[in-house]
């Protein structure tokens, strides 16, 4: 539970909350719910995301089930700190695009007064720490995992498995590209890869 509070930023403590999890767990949605839980109690919220994030709207943060709120699309984290001004509460999707300077602004921005609220893939297609997570996720105060449904066996999943052959590290997409699975069935699926691949 994370109380929105009002108070002078100069009186304010500011800290992390790190959303994490699979593709089509719940992250933006959480994301948004908090962000709405500020702005209903009066208090100056920000939200931003990376430019590269094209998916669904080019400004606006938006969930798979298709909750909205604005938000400010930027290059790199570096922008964040000139664009925060005087907010108290600093919204951050798909933080894993991000550049690797983003756990340091989120450190500086949270020794301002600011609670910043970051939600990312904390592993990549191949199940590895993704981007700026893991730091991220370290020096958090408050870390929630949230999972999605192995859409194989209908256990809670953790990893996004890519059904596409793209080997890039970033490629955009959604149920056409990436599948949500268990532990267990992404080993089937990445050992059933490699040896489709030869």
């Amino acid at each position: 539970m994370f109380l929105e509070r009002a108070a002078s930023r100069s009186q304010r403590k500011g800290w992390v909350e790190v959303i994490c999890g699979s593709m089509f767990s719940g992250k933006t949605e959480e994301l948004i719910r908090r962000l709405r839980r500020a702005e209903f109690a009066k208090q100056k919220v920000e939200i931003f995301k990376p430019g590269v994030d094209t998916r669904y709207d080019e400004n606006n943060v938006v969930s798979h089930e298709g909750t909205t709120i604005r938000s400010t699309p930027v290059p790199s984290s570096s922008n964040l700190l000139l664009l925060a001004g005087d907010i108290e509460v600093v919204g951050i999707d798909e933080a894993q695009f991000f550049d690797d300077g983003l756990p340091a602004v989120c450190v500086q921005l949270a020794g301002q007064g600011v609670r910043v609220i970051i939600a990312g893939l904390d592993m990549d297609f191949q199940g590895r720490p993704f981007g700026p997570m893991p730091q991220l996720m370290a020096m958090a105060e408050f870390v929630t995992k949230v999972h999605a449904i192995c859409m194989r066996c209908g256990e809670l999943a953790t990893f996004s498995h890519r059904t596409t052959a793209h080997k890039e590290l970033v490629v955009l997409g959604e149920t056409d590209t990436y599948e949500p699975l268990c532990r267990g069935c992404f080993d089937l699926a990445i050992s059933a890869q490699q040896t489709a691949n030869g």
